[in-house]
């Protein structure tokens, strides 16, 4: 069945906890990080988590098909946002939901509106456009805080870097490292994501919600955003 195409202003009304995956189009469903993805995408569609992933192909594809393998009950949604290339990146099979965006920019901005907790999978130039893009903006606190999950040695090395040179040369301070959260496999990534669920049930912090936040400084955004608020004050 073709994916559906998504409304934010009707996603950002629901009380969903979602998941961001983000990692290498390149990678094959045969490589075992790409069965990871899999696996890990399908606890948390058993969960009843939101899955949210670039649509295409790659860890992308292996988050969507996964998700919907584990949500038998049909509680959460699989999620595209998928970008327009020259290339064409066709949405992958896996998805309920896509939305195509023409540039990056803004396409990153709809992931940190939608997202309570952000996998990084390995990748190239866009994986880290999209890790650095999401801590530029935990850092500055434009955003709620959100666990930022590296899996992997590719970003255990990245973080060495981070420590012995900007950290070191005061470019930044320590307590900018506290949402990254290092991990080897899915395995330690889901437990994360388990205590941020349950974080997020236990409504420990209600008053923080991205697209009151982030969007508002988003003019595209500023009429959902109003309306956004106007229902919760009725609510």
């Amino acid at each position: 069945m073709p994916a559906k195409e998504f409304h934010i202003e009707s996603e950002l009304q629901k009380h969903h906890f979602r998941v961001a995956i983000f990692g290498s189009a390149r990678v094959k469903p045969e490589d075992p990080l790409y069965q990871g993805v899999y696996s890990l995408a399908k606890e948390i569609g058993a969960m009843g988590a939101d899955v949210v992933t670039g649509g295409g192909p790659g860890f992308m594809e292996a988050a969507s098909l996964g998700h919907t393998a584990g949500d038998v009950k049909n509680r959460a949604h699989s999620i595209g946002i998928n970008i327009s290339l020259p290339f064409e990146q066709k949405p992958n099979a896996g998805l309920e939901y896509v939305d195509t965006h023409q540039l990056f920019s803004s396409r990153l901005d709809e992931f940190m509106l939608l997202s309570h907790v952000a996998i990084i999978m390995p990748g190239g130039v866009g994986t880290c456009l999209e890790f650095f893009y999401a801590w530029q903006l935990l850092q500055v606190k434009h955003i709620c805080y959100l666990p930022l999950i590296l899996v992997g040695k590719e970003w255990r090395k990245l973080i060495e870097w981070v420590i012995d040179n900007p950290l070191k040369d005061h470019y930044l301070d320590a307590h900018d490292l506290h949402p990254i959260v290092l991990v080897d496999d899915w395995h330690q990534a889901l437990r994360v994501i388990e205590q941020a669920k349950k974080h997020f049930d236990l409504g420990l912090d209600p008053s923080c919600h991205n697209w009151q936040q982030y969007g508002k400084k988003m003019k595209k955004l500023a009429n959902i955003i109003e309306r956004l608020e106007e229902n919760k004050a009725e609510n």
